[in-house]
């Protein structure tokens, strides 16, 4: 059996690579993820179980603690962890496959510099890289977390000559590069890397505001998928290479259309600072006033007629409906304006939330219907026809001025035409402006109207209000 061993190790590893790739096809649409978790889920499955067959393994009882460890923390963590909180979950395993990676290549250092044997220079090189990836995945992703969090203020945080002395630490990072490929049993050379890439990481993510995250989280995803195959390279597995590159290159493109989305380059979104603006906070509640342009408030009685007589709502969810947790109050709204003949629709900005998909995780939690979700470019042409368009919580992806005002920060950026609506109704706690840091026209057109408040008790009236229609 020992003798086809390596044959059944490779032909494994290409049917657990076939599932990947078909899992990775599935998570393309809200309505087979599920099919792809299970499908990537099984072909990681096959890739350890057949690794852990390998006669190179020293110890089982380790491994099998440690996957034990895990699967209960894991298991804790998928019942308790709040689907608001499911960016700051992401991002936490993005960290800890960096730190992984960064940890494989740590230990495949010392295992050289022990080896009586010279080293060669492909090792070496491997080494470097799985430090540097996995270093800057690991502690941009933690300084990720913590905006998310709060723990960190979610503005830019910035200061003199930063994009310079992050330069200067990426030169020294070279250097000792260089250092450790001339000798490679140079410790201080070697230390210095880890610590270097650590910082670099932290002054990476610091200046970029919160409303970046989605691309953020995307783009450290992707490093992450490529520490992994860094790693893979260092303790020459080709599963973890080829399961590595797939995250890696999946990541990219998603990070791609996160940037398309809000039409914006990768290198403006880690070296703008965008989204230091403060907030402006109007009255909640009443009309309010920003220069000749005055805002029409509604009460939930109105907002509630006008939802119940209505043909067709179209309702567009952003990250207060997350931070509110509302999507259960909105999907009981849906079911009476649906008993009463309404059709509803859902539509789903790119870059609503705080991570990719960020909406329709959420909106899956309440069993929203996978049919009634749309991406901005299909329902964009139905706004026109639609007789309500109800924004709960949702900002920058709704502002006019993106399609006109070129002086604007987010001129160019796609936006959800909720203006065409023949009316709109947006639920918002004031009158704070989004992550761009300016106001949004779409609050002072004639046919909008505000409904201040919470978007969770706000809905919640809603309902009571539509029940009474019923």
């Amino acid at each position: 059996m020992s003798d086809y061993l390596p044959i059944v190790m490779q032909l494994s590893y290409i049917v657990a690579a076939s599932l990947f790739i078909l899992g990775l096809k599935n998570l393309g649409s809200p309505a087979t993820a599920r099919r792809g978790n299970v499908l990537s889920a099984t072909g990681m499955l096959l890739a350890v179980v057949v690794t852990l067959l390998d006669q190179q393994i020293l110890s089982y009882r380790m491994i099998l603690i440690g996957v034990a460890i895990g699967s209960v923390i894991g298991a804790i963590l998928a019942r308790q962890v709040a689907m608001t909180a499911m960016p700051q979950m992401v991002g936490l395993f993005n960290g800890l496959g960096g730190a992984a990676s960064a940890l494989v290549a740590v230990g495949e250092f010392w295992q050289l510099l022990n080896s009586s044997e010279t080293v060669p220079l492909d090792a070496i090189i491997t080494v470097i890289l799985g430090v540097f990836i996995g270093s800057i995945t690991l502690t941009g992703s933690f300084v990720a977390v913590g905006k998310l969090q709060g723990i960190i203020s979610g503005k830019p945080v910035t200061f003199p000559l930063q994009q310079l002395f992050n330069a200067l630490l990426l030169i020294s990072f070279v250097v000792s590069s260089g250092y450790l490929l001339a000798m490679p049993d140079n410790q201080p050379a070697f230390l210095a890397m880890v610590g270097i890439a650590s910082l670099l990481g932290v002054l990476l993510v610091l200046p970029i505001g919160g409303g970046d995250m989605p691309v953020i989280i995307s783009l450290l995803n992707s490093l992450s998928g490529l520490a992994a195959s860094a790693a893979g390279f260092v303790v020459m597995n080709n599963m973890l290479i080829i399961a590595g590159a797939l995250v890696g290159a999946s990541g990219l493109i998603l990070t791609q259309i996160m940037c398309k989305g809000m039409n914006r380059s990768l290198p403006s979104v880690l070296f703008g600072a965008f989204g230091g603006g403060s907030a402006t906070t109007g009255a909640a509640g009443g009309s309010d006033t920003q220069g000749d342009q005055t805002v029409r408030s509604v009460d939930p009685e109105e907002a509630a007629m006008m939802l119940g007589y209505a043909r067709s709502v179209v309702i567009v969810p952003g990250y207060g409906m997350a931070v509110a947790q509302a999507q259960h109050a909105i999907r009981e709204l849906v079911d009476f304006l649906e008993h009463q003949g309404v059709e509803v629709k859902y539509a789903i900005h790119p870059v609503a939330g705080r991570m990719p998909g960020h909406m329709n995780v959420l909106l899956a939690e309440a069993n929203v219907p996978y049919p009634q979700l749309y991406d901005m470019d299909d329902i964009n042409p139905h706004f026109e026809k639609t007789d309500v368009a109800l924004v709960i919580g949702a900002n920058d992806v709704v502002n006019p001025a993106a399609r006109h005002d070129d002086g604007s920060p987010i001129y160019g950026m796609p936006i959800l035409e909720v203006e065409k609506a023949t009316n709109t109704i947006v639920i918002k706690r004031g009158m704070s402006t989004g992550f761009s840091g300016v106001q949004n026209e779409l609050f002072y057109k004639d046919k909008t109207m505000m409904l201040f408040g919470s978007a969770k008790d706000v809905v919640g009236q809603l309902v009571s209000e539509v029940k009474v229609l019923n």
